[in-house]
């Protein structure tokens, strides 16, 4: 990409083997500084490039916060208070409210975003 486009100014890896990849490189090469690597990845394999500068920022779902969810999602089911209708809401601790959606979904949000000031903060 970076030979075919020189005037590129960036790449968004959407997977975690991607955006590794692209730091990797992109991280002992000419282009540091210069193109900015930004996608999905996750905190333990990202770290060095971020501490590095290589990568300022990227972004993942906190598996964390998924179990979190899941747990009050099924605590709620079993206690009756959801069936798993769409439009029922619960409370989900810390996370706040939660509406079940289409064939029961319960989404999340949005996905944590890693860089400097909070990387060392997780380990997955």
């Amino acid at each position: 990409l970076l030979q075919a486009y020189p005037d590129l100014k960036g790449i968004i890896a959407p997977t975690t083997v991607g955006i590794a990849a692209a730091a990797r490189y992109v991280s002992s090469s000419k282009y540091k500084g210069k193109v900015e690597v930004s996608g999905l990845g996750t905190p333990n394999q990202m770290r060095k490039f971020v501490k590095d500068g290589t990568v300022h920022k990227f972004e993942l779902w906190d598996p964390g916060n998924l179990g979190y969810l899941a747990a009050y999602a099924a605590a709620a089911l079993v206690s009756g208070q959801i069936t798993g209708a769409q439009g029922e809401t619960f409370k989900a601790g810390k996370l706040g409210p939660r509406t079940i959606g289409k064939d029961g979904e319960v989404i999340l949000g949005p996905p944590t975003v890693f860089d400097k000031s909070n990387i060392d903060n997780y380990h997955f």
